[in-house]
């Protein structure tokens, strides 16, 4: 099946960081000819101009929010219906929610991230939706300020892949919060395992739907260093690309998304291209 290239450019915080140009830039890039992908263009509304901290979720911009994910629930959902496969260009981990208020009942998660995005509105020392997208989704975060109530993906359906350990106070929280349902391999595990051989693991276990989250930032920084929060110790570009291609070439596979690259920190377009390139050789075929 062809990937359908939707953009949705949102950056949680509020401040119009460049995250919110990463889909513009890989587009430049020729992410979309390398792919001979379809093109759905750019959900508009996927886009945050408030960079205050609402103080009953904790959450910025909490309002644009739950606008931003209701559009971009009716763009994936509409392309899900009509039979497409999307490729949801970000922005940042915010998209996440709305992806998942599309996608069908029973739906597995495979969450590619740095950071397992588990912090709330309180615990978060951002506030930026994007530091608890996961908690959301499985309903452990702030649903009023980013969509409805709800479970959106049942925890023990979720497999969390290549998060670093716990540094400091924030971190060790946010591990705490954790659902224990959800399947963790973290970035050590990971490398000790084989990406190889996980990829194809989880790509051959089920046969149910299921969505692939990739946040660029998982990447070790010694590839990739343009990301806003990078994390040391984690997959090189290889491992990555043993990891995802499975995962990404599954035929049960709704969808995916990339969030995460800053191309505020990428002056040359360098490492731009090679995300491009990353993404050419595990999507294709």
């Amino acid at each position: 099946m062809r990937w359908m290239i939707v953009d949705a450019p949102l950056d949680s915080s509020g401040a119009g960081r460049g995250e919110e140009r990463a889909p513009a830039a890989l587009r430049r890039a020729g992410l979309r000819e390398a792919l001979a992908a379809d093109d759905d263009g750019r959900i508009d509304e996927a886009r945050l101009r408030d960079p205050n901290r609402d103080p009953a979720s904790g959450v910025i911009g909490a309002a644009g929010l739950v606008r931003a994910g209701g559009a971009i629930a009716a763009r994936i959902g509409a392309l899900i219906a009509d039979g497409h496969r999307p490729l949801v260009l970000g922005g940042d981990c915010a998209i996440l929610p709305g992806i998942c208020r599309a996608l069908p009942p029973a739906t597995d998660l495979w969450f590619v991230d740095a950071h397992p995005d588990f912090l709330d509105g309180t615990t978060s020392p951002t506030g930026e939706a994007a530091d608890m997208d996961l908690s959301v989704v499985t309903g452990h975060g702030p649903t009023t300020a980013v969509g409805p109530d709800g479970t959106l993906i049942e925890p023990n359906r979720v497999h969390l892949l290549g998060h670093r350990p716990p540094t400091d106070e924030s971190s060790r929280v946010e591990a705490a919060r954790i659902d224990p349902a959800i399947h963790q391999v973290n970035a050590a595990e990971l490398l000790h395992r084989g990406a190889a051989t996980v990829g194809a693991g989880l790509a051959d276990d089920g046969d149910g739907p299921t969505w692939l989250h990739l946040d660029l930032d998982v990447v070790d920084p010694r590839d990739l260093p343009a990301v806003t929060y990078p994390e040391p110790d984690g997959p090189r570009w290889a491992d990555l690309i043993a990891l995802v291609t499975p995962l990404a070439r599954a035929d049960r596979l709704l969808g995916m998304s990339v969030t995460d690259l800053n191309p505020d920190e990428d002056p040359d377009g360098r490492h731009t291209r090679r995300v491009v390139e990353v993404l050419t050789e595990m999507l294709s075929g």
